[in-house]
């Protein structure tokens, strides 16, 4: 995993400008904490930012091959799960190898394929190839997204990176946000629409797309989407189907020139991942797999059961760790953990965020660092398998906007009625609703619920799953830790997107049919234990801090983020939060009063520390 910067103009001779480039890659130092790379050419000038993961000495980057009178350099950010077929397939075609580097085949596999190479990738990736012959300049990002890559058009040419921050570096991106970045920020939130780069003239590379540049022109074309069939296998022949994939894809994914682990929470997904991961470790004859959970302290003694989260995660967690063998960790804050640590996310995200639980997901990929490079995370299951609340209930299906945005209203009633006047909340958000309906790949002769039960399928998996993606990859690689997501494989997706609803719910239970798959990996209680999510903390001196945080925001006069609030509406919120602590986990729109000051706040910190100039 690593940081990737680039600066590509064709009418100009940019040797003068290496020191951009190279503070643009020094900007992602996190993502890669090993080494730094840089590579120039009087057109294009690359950085790159390695964390090392395989093959250190033949995976070093900027990667330049030379084929007979033509020279092509890459820079690359992820990880191939197929890199042994793919070389093999190259071999076969009488291209050799210079190292056992999966960068290697990304850079051959486009000199064999072009742009389809990307049709024959299995993995996580984000990268840049210039093909010195033709000036050509080639980007793409994995199917699903879980690699960022975001670019501004400069001139005649293009500068692209990693994350804002790269692009930001550069002295001719100002960071300027007009009404649609006002309405992402207010109106949609973390959950940020596909392609927008909040700031004016950054866009981001879609999921599933590719990007080529010539001296001519600037083209983008998606190369994969979900398709819609219908499905004819059998229960059992689904199960088994689940079940093979399942295991190849995490074995797959447990590649690794450096010490690799899995979180786990004690939840059905993260629990799924650990046993198929201890499974291998000992047939490999490997040491045991490590696994890391992370709790907050005095959880039991704040904690309530709700409709959202039924038992605390720890004990299970522990069962779950005894059963599969693994060596554990708990991993436990405080609040002044939370405290002390308050706006780290913002500068690993660029943009406001999850609050609270964007925060202890930063302080639980430092802790993990601690041990080892790369982790497994459960993380998409919930939206590839129907596990969220929205995909049962009629409030969710019946509604006619996005199933997280049924709240959208406790964000208008703080914001400002300049704010509501400029970027008009409402219509904003349904108009990206019904940019996201217009996607759905539609099954000619579903029932009415069947179809929509597919559209919340397609909304979860484009929408509203980027936006934990994006979370789990900058808090992990805002710590040089890679975390790998494999229920994010695309064969699983293309596959589990089309089960039938009654087959995915499986004996009446939410996310049925994986629970199906998984039997003989856990114990049966642990296997069909209700959903339980990232956890929030509910310990009201965290709502006493992020309340004060806000009201302190508010009285001082120089915070820009006045002109966009009710500061009314905000101190009556702050009043009536003396009550009991709500604890509620956020989903999308649907957040606690504690996540709304802390939102707030690092809104307004944003504006101040990012210079945010509002047109």
């Amino acid at each position: 995993m690593c940081g990737i910067a680039g600066w590509v103009d064709w009418s100009r001779d940019l040797t003068s400008e290496t020191e951009t480039v190279k503070h643009m890659g020094e900007a992602l130092t996190s993502r890669g904490p090993d080494t730094a790379g840089f590579w120039s050419h009087p057109h294009a000038l690359f950085a790159h930012r390695r964390l090392i993961v395989v093959d250190p000495d033949g995976g070093v980057q900027p990667m330049v091959r030379r084929f007979g009178d033509k020279e092509y350099t890459l820079v690359y950010n992820g990880e191939l799960y197929n890199t042994e077929d793919i070389r093999k397939e190259l071999l076969a075609l009488g291209f050799k190898f210079q190292s056992y580097s999966d960068t290697e085949v990304v850079l051959v596999s486009y000199v064999a394929w072009g742009e389809a190479c990307v049709e024959k990738f299995n993995g996580i990736f984000a990268f840049a190839i210039w093909d010195n012959t033709n000036h050509r300049l080639f980007m793409a990002r994995d199917r699903l997204g879980v690699k960022p890559l975001f670019y501004s058009r400069l001139g005649h040419g293009i500068v692209f990176g990693s994350e804002l921050k790269a692009i930001l570096a550069h002295p001719a991106i100002d960071p300027v946000v007009t009404t649609e970045g006002l309405a992402e920020v207010f109106a949609i939130g973390p959950a940020r629409s596909p392609g927008v780069g909040i700031f004016e003239n950054i866009e981001e590379v879609r999921a599933g797309h590719l990007l080529i540049g010539t001296p001519d022109d600037i083209t983008i074309r998606q190369y994969w989407k979900l398709q819609s069939y219908e499905h004819t296998d059998s229960l059992e022949k689904t199960v088994e189907t689940v079940r093979e994939l399942m295991i190849d894809i995490v074995e797959r994914q447990l590649i690794s020139d450096v010490p690799i682990a899995t979180f786990l929470s004690g939840g059905l997904d993260s629990s799924v991942v650990s046993a198929i991961a201890a499974r291998y470790f000992a047939q490999q004859g490997r040491d045991a797999l490590h696994t890391f959970a992370i709790e907050f302290k005095d959880m039991e003694k704040h904690f309530q059961a709700n409709a959202f989260q039924k038992s605390l995660d720890g004990p299970w967690a522990q069962l779950i760790s005894e059963h599969i063998g693994s060596i554990h960790h708990r991993v436990i804050f405080d609040t002044p953990d939370l405290e002390a640590h308050l706006l780290d996310p913002l500068f690993t995200r660029d943009l406001p965020g999850m609050a609270d639980i964007d925060t202890s997901l930063y302080l639980f990929c430092k802790a993990v660092k601690e041990h080892v490079t790369v982790a497994l995370s459960g993380e998409a299951a919930d939206e590839v398998f129907g596990g969220y609340p929205w995909f049962h209930r009629e409030e969710s299906l019946k509604a006619d906007t996005f199933p997280w945005s049924l709240r959208l209203a406790e964000r208008v009633n703080i914001m400002s009625d300049e704010l509501k006047a400029e970027i008009h909340p409402y219509e904003y958000v349904q108009m990206r609703y019904r940019q996201a309906l217009d996607e759905v790949p539609r099954l000619a002769g579903e029932s009415a619920r069947d179809a929509r039960i597919r559209e919340i399928g397609y909304l979860s998996i484009t929408r509203f799953m980027p936006t934990l993606l994006d979370r789990k990859d900058r808090m992990s690689m805002g710590n040089g830790l890679e975390v790998r997501v494999p229920f994010c494989d695309h064969r699983l997706v293309e596959y589990v997107f089309n089960i039938p609803w009654e087959m995915k719910t499986v004996g009446n239970e939410t996310k049925g049919i994986l629970r199906k798959a998984m039997e003989g990996f856990l114990p049966h209680d642990a296997l069909y234990r209700k959903k339980s999510p990232y956890p929030s903390t509910p310990n009201p001196d965290y709502l006493a801090l992020v309340r004060s945080k806000a009201l302190a925001m508010l009285d001082d006069k120089n915070s820009p983020i006045h002109p966009f609030v009710d500061e009314n509406a905000v101190r009556a919120l702050a009043a009536m939060s003396h009550n009991k602590m709500e604890h509620r986990p956020w989903f999308g729109q649907i957040m606690g009063t504690a996540q709304m000051f802390h939102y707030l706040y690092e809104t307004n910190e944003w504006l101040k520390q990012y210079n945010v100039i509002v047109r």
